[in-house]
């Protein structure tokens, strides 16, 4: 790729965590940016002061004269009045993806995969490589408080991104180091069904540079699949709580909710360690970063220190306060396996008299196709609240398949207590009515329901 030094950008849509994220890479590599968004916010005020010139709404005339090439995000329609002119213009237009396969191809990449994990596990890395002096660049989709954000422009060698399957994106990386979590039915508004995201991620297992290396989950059925197809060059190596995993876990124990354990890697003790996030899900994830911090060149004991020195990412299993005796935290699970991870993580750690859920659902179309999945996910929750369905590319035929009344009844008829409150600020009464010293509050989705949980907070802050 040619040197992006002194070259003009315009993103369309540059406020998700994605592209302002490239938008600030590009920047430190000499690049200068503009952009427009739909509405204002942190993300777009951070550009401003790094001097992007930033536009609310898309308009033609928001597109410079002088422009090098444009750069959308994955939620951009083709009848963008932008993306019209930049059309007519002749420019060069890059799906974010696109950019950032270029961008990443540049460097020895580490990409992180899979269904669920994929925030916590790139952070994980990007922060362990951090504090061990190897300085990367990285690209999460979550805010990372360790490291200032979500991206980061750092020295020639490693970069780190989350790789996401949605629209077959993570096909535009080509790793030296890539993680492969676990696959599961999701984003079926995309994909057909299983068995074709099973295969986009074959694709990207292929992708992997011919000297690199697969870290892979040893016990997942989907991956499974892929590692016993032809066509991989890369190295395999497996983790997993399972002994014929080359990197396991064995001898847990909890220690103030938290995880203590030792490591093996090919049955040989690799160290002792401990993690900072509570959920046995989160000793694989652990497990999977040593892998990849291990193929960098890292010693085994140095990877030990560092793993329990994460705390964690925005939104994932976040403590926000706690007042009165009641604790709040927020989470970004929106599949029913990462509801269920989270639910347990949760109890395990802070053992409430009564924990609340309040869950948005993501999607009418994810909603539909795993609703039965769903009701059986809260099952670790006392009492689920559920708020009308976050509408985010989805069509008005998925939106009258399904209701969260819908899925508040299939609660219901698993065995757990469960209300459907339409409004934000219905729910806030509810809790401030209902909730008890002892109890945890955790809202949880990919939308905006966090804004309860800060509400909330705020509340009991004047009130207790």
């Amino acid at each position: 790729m040619e040197s992006v030094t002194g070259k003009k950008y315009h993103f369309i849509g540059i406020g998700g965590i994605g592209t302002s994220g490239l938008a600030k890479l590009l920047i430190k590599h000499g690049a200068s940016v503009s952009g427009s968004d739909m509405s204002e916010g942190a993300v777009l005020n951070d550009l401003i002061g790094r001097g992007v010139a930033i536009h609310l709404g898309h308009r033609a005339e928001n597109l410079p004269d002088d422009v090098d090439a444009v750069i959308i995000s994955a939620a951009i329609p083709a009848s963008n009045p932008e993306l019209t002119r930049a059309g007519e213009k002749g420019l060069k237009i890059y799906k974010y993806a696109e950019m950032l396969g270029k961008v990443f191809d540049q460097y020895a990449g580490i990409a992180v995969c899979g269904t669920h994990g994929k925030s916590t596990t790139s952070a994980w890395t990007a922060v362990s490589l951090e504090k061990a002096g190897l300085n990367p660049s990285f690209i999460i989709g979550a805010d990372i408080p360790q490291l200032g954000g979500s991206s980061g422009a750092g020295g020639a060698e490693w970069f780190v991104a989350e790789a996401c399957e949605y629209d077959r994106s993570f096909l535009n990386l080509h790793p030296r180091i890539a993680a492969m979590l676990n696959i599961e039915a999701d984003h079926l508004d995309y994909y057909r069904d299983e068995d074709e995201i099973v295969d986009a991620f074959a694709d990207f297992a292929r992708n992997i540079r011919p000297d690199g290396v697969l870290v892979a989950n040893g016990r997942d059925r989907n991956i499974a699949r892929i590692l016993r197809r032809p066509g991989l060059s890369a190295k395999i190596v497996t983790f997993g709580l399972d002994l014929s995993c080359q990197f396991t876990a064995v001898n847990p124990e909890l220690i103030d909710g938290l995880y203590h354990f030792d490591i093996l890697y090919n049955g040989t003790l690799f160290g002792t360690t401990h993690i900072s996030l509570p959920g046995l899900h989160n000793i694989e994830n652990a497990l999977a970063v040593a892998a990849m911090l291990t193929e960098t060149g890292l010693p085994a004991q140095r990877i030990c220190e560092l793993l329990p020195e994460f705390t964690g990412t925005d939104r994932r299993l976040m403590f926000k306060g706690k007042f009165g005796g009641i604790t709040v935290m927020d989470d970004y699970a929106h599949h029913p396996t990462e509801i269920r991870a989270s639910l347990a993580g949760i109890r395990q750690q802070y053992q409430p008299h009564r924990l609340w859920c309040v869950f948005q659902p993501h999607q009418y179309s994810r909603t539909r196709f795993l609703l039965d999945d769903f009701a059986e996910s809260f099952k670790l929750a006392d009492i689920t609240i559920v708020p009308e369905i976050y509408f985010v590319r989805d069509t008005a035929e998925s939106k009258s398949k399904v209701s969260a009344e819908a899925l508040v009844e299939r609660i219901r008829q698993s065995g757990s207590d469960a209300l459907f409150i339409n409004d934000f600020g219905g729910i806030l009464e509810h809790l401030q009515n209902h909730v008890e010293p002892g109890d945890l509050v955790v809202t949880m989705g990919a939308g905006t329901i966090w804004k309860v949980a800060d509400e909330y907070l705020c509340w009991l802050g004047k009130h207790c």
